[in-house]
């Protein structure tokens, strides 16, 4: 199906993943409408700025007759368009099937796969490939702040992918990124997450070895050699060229990582032995040293220069809500940021106390927003997460479809933590405490994957007025 002056509706627009869905497809030459249940800014802004038409789900949005439509993978059956679309025979599809028909053929795609990192991984590789004058493509879930978006056609070979692992669709169980055909796949690391599709870490393993099959052999596997779930996956059956990356020291990698400052802010990359690149940037975080790592020997296997990975790392501005700076208030500076799973939670949590060079106590709120975090299963490794902080608030987990035993204890994780760590009721009662007990010189890191009620710019005014 060409898409000149095509028409296509998708369903579950407002979504981020569908709205880069749409930004690509309104590039590419679609005309595109949508529809989703919660039309407000700052999300129907930036559709409305792309010329695309939104509105609530409805039959009549399917009227005249859509080429294509797009069902979000957040909707299921019972949706009224999702009825109407099954009971006319309308053509669809899922995001990520949509665009692995119609944004990628012709393209390189270079797909970044893994529990942790796919998001700075793929917002810098795309960074470094347009500082190398590759003018690269990308879709990834969430905003470079170097770019400002989260999608674009760009007009080079490489199409930069953050591969999900999630699921495609109520109708296509499979992982989004085997919808990508990738032809240069970074594979982060691999542990248990998404257990409300998966029922363990093997059913993940699986999807993994899936898409191995599906990398060609003219193509490249860029592998963390640190990840023993990783290298188990590789010994199901690998078809293409491996490259190996990992901490200074791994015999078997031919790229190595060091790192230079106890923040993560500064480090050094070996190949083969060699070190190539030494670079201070505004990253924190000895975890995305890893994700430079991956990154330097993906770029390489593309002709990238170490020069020019250099000077793009120093330039590097990093990814919304990655540690990004809300405000600083009565010399309390506030930090939001998405870590969600332990192990992200640990990197980010140990590097923000770094960065403080002993000044102040670094505060933690979290909120176990996750379908993973809200349940019991990373119960034991959560105290372990919060070492390096000096106090640490959660949220009460949410029980939806959850039975009482499956419930998170957020009070038996506090009480392994120790007296540093509590549970406040909501935002209100957490911006109280903080405002009454934060003092000069204090940091407050606020690690939630949703919106947490606004808390971030909520705690930044009430210092501003305390």
């Amino acid at each position: 199906m060409s898409s000149a002056k095509k028409h296509l509706h998708i369903s579950g627009i407002c979504g981020t993943a569908m709205a880069a869905v749409a930004a690509l497809a309104k590039e590419s030459g679609w005309r595109v409408s949508g529809s989703d249940a919660g039309v407000y800014p700052p999300m129907s802004d930036y559709l409305a700025d792309m010329g695309i038409e939104i509105s609530p789900f409805a039959e009549e949005n399917l009227t005249p007759r859509p080429d294509l439509t797009v069902i979000g993978n957040a909707l299921s059956r019972g949706n009224s368009e999702v009825e109407a679309v099954l009971r006319s025979g309308l053509p669809f599809t899922s995001g990520a099937q949509f665009v692995g028909d119609y944004i990628l053929p012709g393209r390189h795609p270079v797909v970044v796969a893994g529990t942790h990192g796919k998001t700075t991984t793929a917002s810098l590789l795309a960074h470094v490939l347009e500082v190398a004058g590759r003018s690269p493509g990308f879709l990834i879930g969430g905003i470079p702040e170097d770019f400002g978006g989260g999608a674009r056609l760009g007009s080079g070979a490489e199409f930069m992918l953050e591969g999900d692992e999630y699921d495609t669709a109520f109708f296509d169980k499979r992982s989004k990124f085997l919808h990508y055909h990738a032809k240069t796949l970074i594979l982060n690391n691999l542990e248990f997450d998404h257990a409300d599709i998966f029922a363990d870490l093997e059913a993940i393993k699986v999807q993994f070895s899936y898409v191995l099959r599906t990398v060609p052999e003219n193509g490249h596997i860029i592998v963390n050699a640190d990840d023993e779930n990783l290298a188990e996956v590789l010994t199901r059956g690998c078809w293409t060229p491996v490259i190996a990356f990992a901490k200074r020291g791994h015999a078997s990698a031919e790229w190595q990582w060091q790192a230079d400052a106890a923040d993560g802010s500064a480090f050094r990359l070996f190949h083969h032995g060699e070190a190539v690149i030494s670079c201070t940037w505004s990253m924190i975080g000895v975890h995305h040293i890893a994700n430079a790592c991956a990154v330097a020997a993906a770029a390489f296997a593309l002709g990238v220069e170490a020069e020019v990975m250099a000077r793009a790392f120093a330039s590097f501005s990093g990814i919304r809500r990655r540690m990004t700076l809300v405000g600083e208030a009565q010399n309390i500076r506030i930090f939001d940021d998405f870590a969600h799973h332990p192990t992200a939670i640990r990197g980010i949590v140990d590097a923000a106390k770094a960065a403080m060079q002993g000044k102040g106590r670094l505060w933690v709120i979290v909120e176990p927003r996750s379908n993973t975090m809200r349940t019991r299963i990373h119960q034991n490794r959560l105290p372990d997460c919060f070492a390096a902080a000096d106090q640490v608030i959660f949220a009460p987990p949410s029980a939806r479809n959850l039975a009482a035993n499956e419930v998170l204890d957020i009070d038996a994780v506090c009480a392994a933590i120790g007296d540093k760590a509590q549970v406040l009721g909501d935002a209100a009662a957490m911006i109280a405490f903080i405002v009454a007990h934060a003092d000069s010189g204090d940091d407050v890191l606020i690690l939630s994957n949703g919106g947490f009620d606004g808390i971030h710019q909520r705690l930044f005014t009430a210092l501003q007025t305390s």
